[in-house]
């Protein structure tokens, strides 16, 4: 069965897939929204995992959403990797239902596993698929898609040790470029004083226990210096465990569980420390923010260690593994922030290295393959 391709100015009918997390989701989402607003009218619909964030975050967005029993593979042997078999041979099953009757034009997947079986059945069933893979280190289901689907958008170089080369496109990472915009204004933050060095420490909405911890154990140097301000984002899951701490009750730093106002974190930060998901670092390379990386070791295959070396190799973050955050961490952003220059020239590195306008690029490369190939399905 062949679907007309919708190719000159006329309303799409677009899948999008990924998921897990907002590394994933919100990209899927940024994407979405360009494409509506280049081509109005266009249908949508989001195939995600069932259980799973985007279950949630994409209804909110104002997207419908299909979920799938696909789960990844757990690293230690469990009980419940003895039924992965049968979630894989179920989903990919829904996928080729979802497909038949959605009839879409093009397939999109911004990585994790949640789009692996719908990008895999259209792609065999010739409809037109490309991904977008976030990071220097590909993850193993857009890995192993690259050599199924039609194009793949990158961020990074040297992507050809993965993918086809033939069908790479270097576009850049999606970001929240209306806030970013607004961060960028340096809005008044009456929390913050703006005479005074302000740190800017975030583990993502869950929080980093080792970044937490670094910050428990730096009390005695953050009370030793009151003029520098950090503002701590702990995570919802370490809320409790770290509110009542000394470190949070020292009148220099201001601890909370979520930042709701990026733009306002942002604008008033001197100095940003974060782990190195691919969208953070977009974010920061986009403000030119001096940062301070530590890399997550529970993400797969290290990815985000290969993130940060990308511009810790360019002088444009420092990066301190995160076993030795404890001992480093608070220390070494002091000194950071007492060298006359290293801040500014790390900041001005990342700078160079941002790449504005990615959603808009990622959004005209689908509606290029909408184009050149007619979609099958």
């Amino acid at each position: 069965m062949q679907r007309k391709s919708s190719i000159n100015n006329e309303p799409l009918r677009i899948i999008v897939s990924g998921g897990g997390t907002g590394g994933h989701i919100f990209p899927a989402i940024a994407i979405a929204d360009e494409l509506k607003r280049l081509r109005p009218g266009s249908e949508f619909l989001f195939v995600g995992a069932k259980g799973k964030m985007e279950m949630e975050k994409v209804p909110k967005a104002g997207y419908e959403i299909v979920g799938l029993p696909i789960r990844g593979l757990q690293r230690k042997l469990t009980l419940e990797n003895l039924g992965f078999p049968f979630k894989v041979i179920a989903s990919l099953l829904l996928s080729r239902r979802i497909i038949k009757q959605f009839r879409p034009d093009v397939v999109i997947g911004t990585g994790g596993y949640a789009g692996a079986p719908v990008l895999y059945v259209a792609a065999k069933m010739g409809v037109l698929t490309l991904i977008q893979e976030p990071n220097a280190f590909a993850g193993l289901a857009n890995k192993w898609l690259g050599k199924q689907v039609d194009k793949i958008c990158v961020a990074f170089p040297g992507m050809e040790q993965f993918f086809p080369a033939t069908k790479l496109v270097h576009t850049g990472n999606p970001v929240r470029e209306d806030m970013l915009k607004e961060a960028a204004k340096s809005r008044p933050d009456s929390s913050v004083n703006h005479d005074r060095p302000c740190v800017l420490l975030m583990g993502g909405s869950g929080g980093a226990k080792s970044l937490n911890e670094a910050m428990r154990a730096g009390t005695e140097l953050i009370r030793a210096r009151p003029r520098v301000q950090w503002r701590w984002q702990c995570g919802k899951y370490y809320e409790a465990e770290y509110e009542t701490c000394d470190t949070a009750k020292l009148p220099n730093v201001t601890m909370s569980a979520f930042i709701d106002d990026m733009a306002k974190a942002y604008a008033a930060a001197d100095v940003v420390i974060a782990r190195a998901g691919s969208t953070t670092i977009a974010e920061i390379q986009y403000l030119g923010k001096p940062a301070i990386l530590v890399p997550s070791p529970w993400v797969a295959e290290d990815h985000q260690t290969k993130n940060a070396e990308v511009l810790a190799l360019k002088s444009a973050a420092l990066l301190i593994p995160d076993a030795e955050t404890g001992e480093r961490l608070v220390k070494e952003t002091l000194l950071f922030l007492d060298d006359a220059q290293a801040p500014f020239v790390t900041g001005q590195n990342a700078k160079a290295m941002a790449q504005p306008g990615a959603v808009t690029r990622i959004a005209e490369e689908v509606l290029k393959l909408i184009a050149t190939k007619p979609a099958q399905s």
